[in-house]
């Protein structure tokens, strides 16, 4: 009977011990997109992310310099063959990015990403 009791003892303890963890909200996990650019136009891997933490990382498949602009954040410039990365924290909504190399953004590299 005492090794029921100690069973259920320590049963209950790891029960409640558990409950605070169990209760806390979830965070949500951060999200990486990848971002393809060429002349003249982005490839993005998803076009609606959930909001938090976005890592954007930037894979220059074009044979000139392009950058990555989003929610008033800006990468360096990504040579020919580089990558890179831009992380940002985005509440829902839509957001518009673009390179900012000159001219380039005329040209088609821009467009909008979904928060939700």
């Amino acid at each position: 009977m005492n090794r029921l009791t100690l069973a259920l003892g320590v049963a209950l303890a790891t029960l409640v011990a558990a409950a605070p963890v169990a209760a806390r909200p979830t965070t949500a996990a951060a999200t990486t997109v990848t971002v393809q650019m060429k002349e003249f136009k982005f490839i993005l891997s998803k076009k609606t992310v959930p909001h938090g933490t976005v890592t954007f990382r930037l894979v220059n498949k074009g044979t000139i310099k392009h950058d990555f602009k989003i929610a008033g954040k800006k990468s360096k410039l990504i040579a020919k063959g580089k990558s890179g990365t831009l992380t940002v924290t985005l509440k829902k909504g839509m957001y518009p990015y673009l390179c900012t190399v000159p001219g380039h953004a005329a040209a088609g590299m821009k467009g909008k990403l979904k928060v939700t």
